[in-house]
C-alpha cells in the first residue's frame, strides 16, 4: 500500500536533535495519562481489562471516567493492565512513597467498631 509507512521509519530520517525532542516529549506524555490512555497504551480493550477484573465492559468504562475511587479499585485496574501502583507524595524537599496502601487490595471491607468504642464517646 503506497503512502503507508511505520512511524519508526518516518522518524529514522529525522535529524538527531529532532528525534531527541520527540523522545523527550514521549517521556513527558508517559508521565501523565488518564486511565483509558494507560489501557490504550498497553493495547488492551475494556473487555480484556474487565475479564481480568471479573466485571463487564460497562463497569470498566465507568471506572475509567471516575475522578474519585478506592485505592484498592485503582490498584486492581493498574494491575489488570500490567502495572504496579505506587502512591508518592511530592514535597519541595523530595518525594515520599506512602506505604499505608501497600497491603490494600481485594474487596473493600468496612472496619467494625471495637465493642467499647461507643462508651468512650458518651
Amino acid at each position: 500500500m503506497a503512502g503507508h509507512h511505520p512511524f519508526s521509519k518516518l522518524t529514522d530520517a529525522l535529524p538527531p536533535a529532532r528525534r531527541a525532542r520527540i523522545e523527550a516529549r514521549k517521556g513527558e506524555l508517559r508521565e501523565s495519562m488518564l486511565l483509558h490512555e494507560v489501557r490504550q497504551a498497553r493495547a488492551m480493550t475494556q473487555e480484556a481489562v474487565g475479564a481480568s477484573l471479573n466485571v463487564k465492559q460497562p463497569a470498566v468504562a465507568k471506572l475509567e471516567r471516575r475522578t474519585d475511587m478506592y485505592v484498592s479499585n485503582l490498584r486492581s485496574y493498574i494491575e489488570a493492565v500490567g502495572g504496579k501502583l505506587n502512591i508518592v507524595a511530592q514535597f519541595p524537599q523530595g518525594n515520599v512513597v506512602i506505604t499505608n496502601f501497600s497491603d490494600a487490595g481485594g474487596d473493600h471491607v468496612e472496619a467494625e467498631p471495637a465493642p467499647d468504642a461507643g462508651k468512650a464517646l458518651q
